[in-house]
C-alpha cells in the first residue's frame, strides 16, 4: 500500500505531539510517596521522618489562620470590594478569631479609569489602611500583608514617593520585602514567611505579570528559613503573591528548591492567577519537593478567602465564599488529596482517637455532626472555641479510601455540609491535571516555547521554500506533483511568495528584527525612559528587567499579525501570477473588497493595540515603536508592493509554476 507524503507528515506530527504530551504528564505527575533521598541535591544523610503527634481531644497543637488575596481596592470600579472587605475585617475575622491573617498581594488595583493605564492611586491605599485602622483589626490579630504586582506598578525603587505600600500597609514600613514572623502556640512555634518576588523596579502594565527573585532576595529568604530553624519552629507556612510557576529565578537555585529543602515548610499560599477567569477555580498541587502549593481565588471578583489550620502536625484548609456561614473544616482525618508524606506523619492519623473539626459562625452553633462513609450521623462534642471532636475507631477504616462528611447547623438554621476522602493505608488521589500543570511548570518557559516556535514558523518555511526554489531552477530537485489539496494549494502560494525578493526579505527581516531588536521606547516608569526587547527591558540608570510576559506578547503579535500577513500576501502574489496568465480577466468590486478585507482587519487590530500601548506608555512609545507603528508601515508597504509591483517581479516564480509560458514585455504570460 502506497503512503502519501501528507500521511507521513501527519504521523510524524502526531508522534511529536504524543512525546511532548507524555513528557508534560510525566512532569506533573507527583508521587506523594517520594523518598527522603530526593528532597534536595545537597542532602547527604537521610533526614528523620515527620514528627509523630498523639491526636486525641486536646486543644493543644492547634492553630488556625486566614488568607485573603487580590483585594484590588479601586476608586474607579466596584465599590462593594471596599465595603465587603470592611465587612470581612469586622465580621468574618472577629467571628473566626484567627491567630494570623495573610493578605497575599494586590491589595490595591492601581488601574486607571480608562482600564489600560496603571499607576499607584493614593486614595486606594488610604481606603486600605482606613479599613484596617477603623476595624482595629491589626490590634486584635497579626495582620501580615505583602505586595503584589499591582502594588508595584510604576515604582522605581523603595524610596519612590508613590511607593505607598511602605506607608499604608501594616508590614511595609518595617519590612519592604520578604520577612518572617514566629507565632508561639504555647507548646510549639509556627513560622510565617512572606516572599516578595516583585520586580525591581516595578514597570507599568502590562509587563509586570512575572515575578523575579535575584540572588540577593534568594539569600534573604534562605536567611529567613535559617531563622525559622534557629527558633525550632515545628512548621512553616510560606506565602507570597506569585505562584512559583510565574517566578523567574536569577540565582543559582529557585524558590521550589529552597522551600523543598526546608522540611518544616508545609505549604506555599499565593494568589495572582484569579482562577483563570473561573476556568480553574481550585488551583492546588503537591509539588515534587513535598510541599503543597495552593493558589487562592481572588477577592476582586469571587470574594473568596481561605481558612487554614495546623492541627497536631496536619495541615488542612478550605476556601470559603464571603458571607457563606457557617464555616466548617475537618482537620483529622485530613483530605487525602492534600496528604504530604514528606511533611506529615500518617501514623498520627492512624493512631488517633478522635475526629477533629473546626466550626464557626456569626451566631452560636446548634449541631455539629459527622458521618463516616454511609453510616449514621453522630454528634460531636465541643471542647473549646471552635474545636469539636468525635471518638472513633480508626482500625475500621485502615484499608482503602473512605468518605467523611461534616454537617454544621447554626442557631439561624443555616446549614453547611462539607465532605472529603481520607485514607489510612497510604492510598492516595491526585488533584486535577490542569491546576497541577499551571502550578508545576515554569510559565515563562511556555511563553518562550510558544514565541520561538511561532517565530520559526514565520521564517523557516519561507527560507526553506526559497532554497528549494533556487535548487529547482538549477535543476537539482523536481517540482512536487500538482494536486488541488489544501496542502499543495498553500505550498504553491508560499513558494511563489518566497520567490519575490522584496516581499520575502521584508517578511523575514522584520521577523528577525522582532526577535532581536527593540520593540518600543517609552516612559516605562513615570519619569524614566525604558527600551523593551522580547528578552528584557532596559530602564534608565542602568536597570534591567528580564523578559517574561514579553514572550507571550511577542507570540500574540506573531500569531495575530505576522503569520496572517504572510498568508494574505502569499494569496495576493498567487493571484497576481494568475492574473498575469489571464490579463483579460477582470476583477469585480466584490472580489477586490474580499481580497483586501483581511489586510484591513489586521491593520485595524494593530491600530487598536497601538492605542492601548499609547494609554500604557505615552505618545513616545507609539512614535518610537517598531512593534506597533512599524508593523503598520510594514503591512501597508508590503501590501502596496504586491499590488503595484511589475509582473516582471514574478518572472522567477512563473518559470516554476508556469513552465510553458514566459512573461513578455507587456507583463503577461505567453
Amino acid at each position: 500500500m502506497k503512503i502519501s507524503k501528507s500521511t507521513i507528515i501527519l504521523l510524524v506530527l502526531i508522534l511529536v505531539f504524543s512525546i511532548l504530551l507524555a513528557n508534560i504528564v510525566d512532569f506533573v505527575s507527583s508521587d506523594p510517596h517520594l523518598s527522603n533521598e530526593i528532597l534536595g541535591d545537597n542532602n547527604e544523610e537521610m533526614q528523620p521522618g515527620p514528627k509523630y503527634y498523639n491526636i486525641k481531644n486536646s486543644y493543644n497543637h492547634l492553630i488556625w489562620f486566614l488568607q485573603i488575596t487580590d483585594i484590588h481596592i479601586s476608586i474607579f470600579r466596584d465599590p462593594s470590594r471596599i465595603s465587603e472587605f470592611k465587612e470581612f475585617c469586622n465580621v468574618t475575622v472577629n467571628s473566626i478569631q484567627p491567630r494570623v491573617v495573610l493578605a497575599s498581594g494586590d491589595l490595591t488595583d492601581a488601574i486607571a479609569k480608562n482600564r489600560f493605564g496603571s499607576k499607584q492611586q493614593h486614595e486606594e491605599w488610604k481606603h486600605y489602611r482606613h479599613i484596617i485602622d477603623q476595624t482595629n483589626i491589626s490590634k486584635k490579630i497579626l495582620w501580615l500583608d505583602i505586595r503584589g504586582n499591582h502594588d508595584n506598578f510604576d515604582i522605581i525603587n523603595f524610596d519612590s514617593k508613590n511607593n505607598y505600600y511602605s506607608h499604608y500597609s501594616i508590614q511595609g514600613k518595617k519590612y519592604p520585602r520578604s520577612y518572617i514572623y514566629n507565632i508561639n502556640t504555647g507548646l510549639e512555634t509556627i513560622s510565617f514567611i512572606a516572599i516578595d518576588a516583585c520586580l525591581k523596579p516595578g514597570p507599568k502594565r502590562p509587563f509586570n505579570f512575572i515575578g523575579v527573585l535575584d540572588q540577593e532576595e534568594i539569600n534573604r529568604i534562605q536567611q529567613l528559613i535559617n531563622q525559622s530553624k534557629e527558633s525550632n519552629a515545628a512548621h512553616a507556612i510560606i506565602f507570597g503573591h506569585y505562584p512559583t510557576s510565574s517566578i523567574i529565578s536569577q540565582a543559582d537555585t529557585n524558590i521550589r528548591s529552597v522551600l523543598g529543602n526546608h522540611r518544616e515548610s508545609m505549604a506555599y499560599l499565593c494568589g495572582h492567577y484569579h482562577t483563570f477567569a473561573n476556568m480553574i477555580p481550585n488551583m492546588y498541587t503537591l509539588q515534587k519537593a513535598g510541599f503543597l502549593e495552593l493558589e487562592l481565588a481572588d477577592w476582586k471578583e469571587t470574594r473568596m478567602f481561605r481558612l487554614a489550620a495546623i492541627d497536631h502536625g496536619q495541615f488542612s484548609f478550605i476556601d470559603v465564599k464571603h458571607n457563606d456561614w457557617p464555616i466548617a473544616l475537618i482537620t483529622n482525618p485530613k483530605n487525602v488529596l492534600f496528604m504530604m508524606p514528606q511533611r506529615e506523619n500518617l501514623e498520627s492519623i492512624i493512631k488517633s482517637t478522635h475526629i477533629r473539626v473546626l466550626a464557626f459562625s456569626t451566631v452560636s452553633l446548634k449541631t455539629v455532626e459527622i458521618q463516616l462513609d454511609n453510616g449514621v450521623w453522630e454528634k460531636c462534642h465541643h471542647i473549646d472555641g471552635p474545636l469539636y471532636v468525635l471518638p472513633w475507631n480508626s482500625t475500621m477504616y485502615k484499608e482503602g479510601i473512605h468518605q467523611i462528611t461534616l454537617r454544621v447547623i447554626d442557631n439561624e438554621d443555616r446549614k453547611k455540609i462539607v465532605s472529603h476522602s481520607f485514607s489510612l493505608d497510604g492510598s492516595w488521589l491526585s488533584t486535577s491535571v490542569f491546576p497541577k500543570l499551571l502550578l508545576m511548570i515554569n510559565i515563562v518557559y511556555i511563553f518562550q516555547f510558544l514565541f520561538f516556535i511561532t517565530l520559526a514558523l514565520s521564517i523557516v518555511p519561507l527560507c526553506f521554500l526559497r532554497l528549494v526554489h533556487m535548487r529547482y531552477k538549477n535543476k537539482r530537485v523536481e517540482l512536487p506533483r500538482r494536486r488541488m489539496s489544501f496542502f499543495h494549494l498553500w505550498l504553491r502560494k508560499l513558494w511563489i511568495l518566497s520567490a519575490v525578493d522584496r516581499v520575502f526579505f521584508g517578511l523575514v527581516l522584520y521577523a528577525l528584527y522582532f526577535a532581536v531588536g527593540p520593540w518600543t521606547m517609552g516612559e516605562i516608569i513615570e519619569g524614566h525612559i525604558g527600551v523593551i526587547f522580547v528578552w528584557g527591558t532596559f530602564i534608565s540608570k542602568n536597570m534591567y528587567l528580564p523578559g517574561g510576559l514579553t514572550y507571550a506578547y511577542g507570540f500574540i503579535q506573531l500569531i495575530c499579525f505576522h503569520v496572517p500577513l504572510t498568508l494574505i500576501l502569499a494569496h495576493h502574489v498567487d493571484h497576481r501570477l494568475k492574473d498575469a496568465g489571464c490579463p483579460s480577466r477582470a476583477s469585480s468590486k466584490f472580489r477586490i473588497v474580499c481580497r483586501f478585507l483581511p489586510i484591513l482587519i489586521i491593520l485595524l487590530l494593530q491600530f487598536m493595540m497601538g492605542y492601548f500601548l499609547y494609554l500604557e506608555y505615552g505618545i513616545t512609545a507609539i512614535l518610537l515603536c517598531p512593534l506597533r507603528t512599524g508593523s503598520i508601515f510594514i503591512a501597508i508597504a508590503l501590501s502596496y508592493s504586491v499590488t503595484m509591483m511589475p509582473v516582471s517581479c514574478l518572472r522567477s516564480a512563473a518559470s516554476v509554476w508556469c513552465p510553458n509560458g514566459a512573461i513578455d514585455n507587456n507583463n503577461a504570460i505567453r
